[in-house]
């Protein structure tokens, strides 16, 4: 849907702030495509000088990507793997601990608004979310399952309507999507887990759907600490068979023949 740019005291930076406001309300996301210069400029009504000087203002803040052939798309923000902080943490096995308790308390939050403040459009996106888990589960295509799995909790987010929270939380399932902080398809090699998160997406989704914000929240934080306790035991026994392997070899320093 088009909405119309306030022509205030400079059209550029007008234009610059829609833009801004759409990064910002989530309608926009990282990595999206923005129109051809042409249709955008007609959809927002202005001028194509004045979009291209709004883009470029955007371009300096680092919200927009020029790409090749003189596409442009949303900047991955607040997803990059590459500050040195967040390669630090994720190199370190106890993080993980912390990043699932972090995320069991915000998304916890997040569906009790949810349950609340979702609309006909956010339920909508939610039910279809749900079905890609069935469906998937129903084919044990694990791949589309995780990914199912992820945009379920990404529009419970949405349907949050806080926008803070949606960034924040935005950026940790980027991290995820792109094994940050642990390899999320460790999870759903292993068929019984499957069934268990299926079932608790399921408790997600019908507590929201319910409007109960307190079931909601429950349901969230019962599958969060669900998943930080399996990924521990699996933790646990990669590390024991870690140690089994050395101790055929000898470390691969001794001479055992």
């Amino acid at each position: 849907m088009s909405r119309e740019v306030d022509k205030g005291a400079s059209a550029a930076e007008s234009t610059a702030r829609h833009i801004e406001d759409l990064i910002l309300e989530g309608s926009l996301r990282p990595g999206d495509p923005l129109l051809p210069e042409r249709e955008m400029a007609l959809r927002l009504n202005v001028s194509r000088p004045t979009l291209r000087q709004g883009i470029r203002m955007l371009e300096d803040k680092g919200l927009i990507n020029a790409e090749p052939g003189g596409a442009r798309s949303v900047a991955p923000l607040a997803t990059s793997i590459t500050d040195p902080l967040i390669e630090l943490m994720s190199s370190r096995k106890e993080v993980v601990g912390d990043y699932l308790e972090l995320r069991g308390t915000l998304e916890g939050f997040a569906a009790s608004l949810a349950a609340v403040r979702a609309n006909d459009i956010d339920r909508a996106t939610l039910t279809s979310c749900m079905e890609r888990i069935d469906r998937a589960h129903d084919e044990a295509d694990a791949r589309n399952e995780a990914e199912a799995d992820i945009d379920l909790h990404v529009a419970v987010y949405e349907a949050s309507h806080n926008i803070v929270l949606l960034q924040v939380m935005r950026a940790l399932s980027g991290m995820l999507r792109k094994g940050v902080f642990h390899n999320r398809e460790k999870l759903y090699a292993r068929a019984e887990v499957r069934e268990v998160l299926r079932h608790q997406h399921r408790a997600i989704y019908d507590t929201v759907m319910a409007r109960d914000p307190a079931a909601a929240a429950r349901a969230t934080e019962d599958h969060m600490a669900y998943t930080r306790r399996v990924l521990a035991e699996i933790a646990a026994a990669e590390a024991r068979l870690e140690i089994s392997l050395r101790r055929i070899d000898g470390g691969t320093i001794t001479q055992r023949g």
